[in-house]
């Protein structure tokens, strides 16, 4: 449950994002809330990995995460100046960099202190922790300089901090000692952002009188919501906790890095994308006019993206493809460009449609496949 307590910073955080994104309509906007979201991704799976090894809520280690969510929540407040400071108080950037790098440090902290007398375990975690430095540093210099820069340096950092984070672990002492838990962990990051797209209704509805097209809007948008949590939680979530569960040492802690670490990135990501274009839409269920690219491209791209990370990621651990969800995630693709001539509602009844299409069909083609998978729970 503290865990749980410690996540809820994040569904702020999402929530910041979007707003982020629905703030900048343009191409750099969105490339500097990927980057945001991808530095607090890498902050939430370092702590995903603490926690397996650990009890979070006694002693030592409920301090250190209650000091991590508050500073993590920093961070998450001053995301709409991470990249433009506002005129007076603190710089936004500046704090948004020493927030973050607060949180990493007490990940290192609390990771040796659990890692107590195991010394190949502790040596793993020191050689990980020289990408939190190398990381900062590059943050640091984007939040001096400012500017156009800022968008690329930091996006180096993240690009420089994932790398060395695989390079470091590969073949390395990390442990997964709960397959259970761990795949648990990251159906609750999941439901969190799915519980953001929720939340980007609501914002979308905010500041519209109630009407009958605002109604449709959000019931369509639910609908979606719905879909996309059938896409991961009817088989493939219990499927791979089965597969990484029979995986043991060095081969369980490289599937758990490859697709849940990295390939999990790209559920949140699309899920984060997906929202921003339903905001969007339910926002302008009432205003003639076509929806536009930007918001065809965040509403379908994002929804796209989403079913392409669960083939990526049923890929690595089941070693097969995921053919409707990759055909799927081909046809939200190919009609940005009719999504955004068409009227917001009609643009989301047809990403609807596609995502129901595609849990329908594979439902129905693996039909038996599903029961099995569904008649037996993991302990």
């Amino acid at each position: 449950m503290f865990e749980l307590l410690f996540d809820l910073v994040f569904v702020f955080a999402f929530t910041q994002v979007t707003d982020f994104m629905a703030n900048d309509h343009s191409a750099v906007g969105v490339l500097r809330a990927i980057t945001v979201l991808a530095t607090l991704w890498i902050g939430w799976a370092s702590y995903g990995w603490l926690s397996n090894q650990s009890h979070v809520d006694e002693g030592v280690m409920r301090i250190g995460f209650g000091v991590a969510m508050a500073t993590m929540f920093v961070v998450a407040l001053v995301i709409p100046e991470s990249y433009k400071d506002l005129p007076g108080g603190l710089s936004g950037p500046l704090v948004f960099v020493i927030a973050y790098f607060i949180v990493r440090l007490v990940h290192i902290v609390l990771y040796v202190f659990v890692a107590g007398g195991d010394v190949l375990l502790r040596r793993q975690v020191l050689r990980t922790s020289l990408s939190v430095l190398a990381t900062v540093a590059i943050l640091v210099v984007g939040a001096l300089v400012g500017g156009p820069a800022q968008t690329w340096i930091w996006l180096g950092s993240v690009v420089v901090d994932g790398v060395l984070i695989y390079a470091t672990s590969a073949g390395g002492n990390w442990r997964i000692d709960s397959a259970s838990h761990w795949s648990e962990r990251h159906s609750l990051v999941v439901i969190l952002a799915l519980g953001e797209s929720v939340v980007a209704i609501g914002v979308g509805a905010a500041h519209e009188p109630i009407s009958a097209p605002i109604l449709l809007g959000s019931a369509l948008a639910i609908v979606l919501t719905i879909s996309l949590w059938w896409l991961y939680f009817d088989t493939i979530s219990t499927a791979a906790e089965r597969v990484l569960a029979e995986e043991k040492g060095q081969r369980r802690a490289a599937m758990a890095t490859d697709a849940y670490t990295y390939i999990h990135f790209l559920l949140i990501l699309g899920i984060v994308i997906s929202a921003l274009g339903v905001e969007i839409v339910v926002a302008h269920a009432v205003r003639p006019g076509a929806l536009g690219f930007f918001a065809a491209i965040a509403l379908f791209g994002g929804t796209s993206l989403y079913l392409a990370g669960h083939a990526a990621f049923w890929r690595r651990v089941g070693g097969t493809w995921k053919v409707f969800r990759i055909i799927g995630a081909t046809l939200l693709l190919a009609v940005i460009p009719l999504g955004a001539a068409m009227q917001p509602l009609a643009a989301l009844a047809a990403a609807v449609a596609i995502v129901v299409a595609t849990a329908v069909a594979e439902s129905i083609r693996y039909s038996r496949h599903r029961a099995e998978i569904r008649a037996v729970r993991p302990d």
